[in-house]
């Protein structure tokens, strides 16, 4: 095997669980282009209730339930087919939401509603209502719904820091799992910043991806997506959406978008019906001791090797170099913070970082340390 073989298994950086299977809709997920219904946005402050709880974990268990659910969502879609020779057939797939704010915005997961022609919400009390499509970020799988008419004293949940999240604290989920409403698991934070492909694609064909994404053992099936994932004082710590699994349910490895993405991106998708991504334009490796040894590097060096560099895109404006046209730049930091591995990056560009905003990259070339400033553009997509 040559070097630019070894190299071009070993630069890979976009990270795929090839096992990973959306945890949402139960029924058939249809591909992407549903034009969205939009209303009149209201985001004036949210009215939230913080849980108090019992010390003795069952009974703060049932507190916690009967105080959440409530404000749990049955959400039942129903899309068009398909398959071409179908497409006068509607199919039926639900899955969970929670209420975010007192004006009937309610959180999901983009694929439940994804392409959907009807909505309904089925409240915990069997109240059913008509919803709306107010926003959707395939980049993140998140979605906005609204209904006009909510139960009689329904209080939204409220947003808890997933930044505060430690492996090994307990958590809850509540949704829908198989059309099952109503129903609670629990388990552990069983890891931190995973990494999921997400549903927005690039124009090439590949996928950007999700960082920062909670690993859980709580039970997650077909029907969670989109539930709360909470912790133990009933705040929203994630949204569950999707498992890993050869079977399509539940085998011990569910994943969460963290409530941090939700708090950042929701508020945008109910002012406006979506949200600008950052970009950076580059596809990037780890390194590992093979291409440190390759590239006369320290063993204890860290950072990401750019391996090509999109035209076009903010770092080619910059002048950054991939290891596809030469010797690739090494980026170490990013605006004086270290990075050791593209989720480091990932992470930044999606937390800290906004469209329009300049950054420094600290970039190793030629032996030589140099500070390189880019300005990020609105991420690209396959529809544009």
């Amino acid at each position: 095997m040559t070097v630019t073989q070894t190299r071009k298994q070993a630069w890979s950086f976009i990270i795929v669980l090839s096992a990973a299977l959306l945890a949402g809709c139960s029924g058939l997920l249809s591909a992407p282009g549903d034009q969205t219904l939009q209303i009149e946005p209201q985001t004036e402050a949210r009215t939230v209730e913080r849980i108090v709880v019992t010390s003795d974990l069952g009974e703060r268990l049932v507190e916690l339930y009967e105080a959440v659910n409530p404000a749990v969502v049955n959400i039942q879609v129903q899309r068009r087919a398909e398959s071409s020779f179908q497409q006068d057939q509607l199919q039926f797939g639900q899955g969970s939401g929670f209420l975010f704010d007192q004006f009937g915005h309610i959180v999901t997961n983009f694929h439940v509603v994804e392409n959907a022609v009807t909505l309904n919400v089925i409240f915990a009390d069997g109240r059913s209502s008509v919803a709306q499509i107010v926003g959707t970020d395939p980049g993140s799988d998140l979605a906005v719904i609204s209904v006009e008419d909510l139960p009689v004293g329904l209080m939204p949940l409220s947003l808890g820091d997933s930044d505060a999240l430690r492996v090994g604290e307990q958590v809850v989920a509540i949704g829908n799992p198989f059309g099952l409403q109503g129903t609670m698991t629990t388990g552990i934070v069983s890891a931190l910043g995973r990494t999921l492909p997400s549903q927005g694609q690039i124009a090439s064909g590949g996928q950007f991806s999700i960082p920062s994404i909670i690993q859980t053992d709580t039970a997650i099936n077909p029907g969670n997506s989109g539930g709360p994932l909470l912790n133990l004082a009933g705040e929203v710590v994630g949204i569950n959406t999707a498992i890993e699994s050869p079977v399509r349910q539940f085998s011990g490895v569910g994943f969460a978008v963290p409530s941090d993405a939700v708090a950042r991106i929701v508020p945008a998708l109910i002012e406006r019906g979506e949200f600008p991504h950052p970009w950076l334009g580059i596809s990037g490796a780890d390194l590992n001791s093979q291409i440190r040894q390759e590239l006369g590097l320290a063993q204890d060096q860290w950072g990401i090797l750019v391996v090509s560099v999109l035209e076009g895109g903010p770092a080619s404006e910059a002048g950054l170099r991939g290891q596809d046209i030469g010797e690739g730049d090494l980026i170490t930091r990013v605006d004086g913070f270290e990075i050791r591995d593209f989720e480091d990056l990932l992470t930044y560009l999606t937390g800290e970082t906004s469209v329009g905003q300049t950054i420094t990259l600290s970039v190793l070339r030629d032996s030589q340390q140099i500070e390189v400033p880019v300005e990020l553009s609105e991420r690209p997509t396959a529809e544009g």
